[in-house]
Order: structure tokens, then sequence, then C-alpha cells
């Protein structure tokens, strides 16, 4: 059982305002990756929601999406698929394409390191327009896994990703809640 609830967890984010622009309130989860049994207990809350999921593997959106979804997946006893910034893997690669709120990006997956049909939970720090989710669960789809879950530390509702999620047939799931951007 955890040891620290949500409410506690979220005190532990630390919010900056006016990063990276006036107006945004952001998000730093690294006031709670230094917190030892903060750390615990989000990776001990997260496992307790994704373990009812049926996933094979876990699959991580670099760089924070590294921390937790590798946690995550050693927790469950599953592989980990890394989801990679273009350019990082020395493999044949598939990629996908998505846009940012300041310009684009490119996620890139090894597709040989998943089997068809396979059941991949995708794992990030924080849901805000979905746009990253999405194309990290488009990527997986091409390369024939069937993702129906993702899984966050932080969503931003306002922003409406979990929506998005939902309209691209992928389920969000979140430990906590922020208002604003």
């Amino acid at each position: 059982m955890p040891g620290l609830s949500t409410e506690a967890l979220k005190a532990l984010v630390r919010t900056v305002p006016d990063f990276p622009k006036s107006g945004i309130q952001f998000r730093d989860i690294t006031t709670l990756l230094a917190h030892g049994e903060g750390l615990a207990a989000s990776i001990d809350l997260l496992a307790d929601r994704a373990v009812t999921l049926g996933a094979s593997k876990v699959a991580g959106i670099e760089a924070r999406g590294f921390i937790f979804g590798t946690a995550l997946a050693l927790r469950l006893g599953l592989g980990f698929v890394p989801l990679r910034k273009a350019g990082k893997l020395p493999v044949e690669v598939i990629s996908e394409d998505y846009a940012l709120e300041y310009g684009s990006a490119t996620l890139e997956l090894d597709p040989t390191i998943i089997e068809p049909g396979e059941h991949v939970l995708v794992v990030d720090d924080l849901l805000a327009t979905g746009g990253t989710a999405i194309a990290g669960a488009n990527l997986l789809r091409r390369a024939g896994a069937r993702v129906e879950h993702a899984m966050f530390v932080i969503d931003l509702p306002e922003l409406a990703g979990a929506q998005a999620l939902r309209d691209a047939g992928v389920t969000p799931h979140a430990l906590m809640e922020f208002a604003g951007h």
C-alpha cells in the first residue's frame, strides 16, 4: 500500500510561474522525483492502477516518461519499450511526427521489439494536449501493438488532452490533476 496519498504527492510537485512563457504554470516533477518516499508512492499508485489493465509491456516517452515507465515496468515485471526522440536509435525505426505548442517533434521506435497484438501501456509524466501520447500510441499501433490505455502522473484537464486521447481510442489515467496550463 502506498505510503503517501495523492494529495501529499501533489504537494511535492513544484509550480514555477511564467515558464516557459508568461501565464504558464509549469508543473515541475523534479521535486517529486527527489523525494524518495514520494517517488516510491507514485510508482506504487501507478502500479496499483496498471495491474488491472492487462498490459504485456510498458512504453515510456522520452525523457521523463522513461523514469516512470521503467520503474512501473520493473514493479509489474514487464518489459520496457522506449519511445525515443528522433535520431537516438542506431537501428531502422518507424517514426511519428506530432505538433507541439511551439513547433513539432518526432518520436521513433524500433518496431522489432513489439510482438503483433501485444498490449502496450503508454506512460509519461504529464498529460497536456495529448499530442505526444497520441503520437506514441499511433507509433506503437503501427508496429502491431494494441494500445488501449495511457498513464500519467499529472493531468492538466483544461488543455483537454484526456478527451483527445479518448477520441484516439486510448483511455487516460492520471494520479493527480492541476488547474491551469
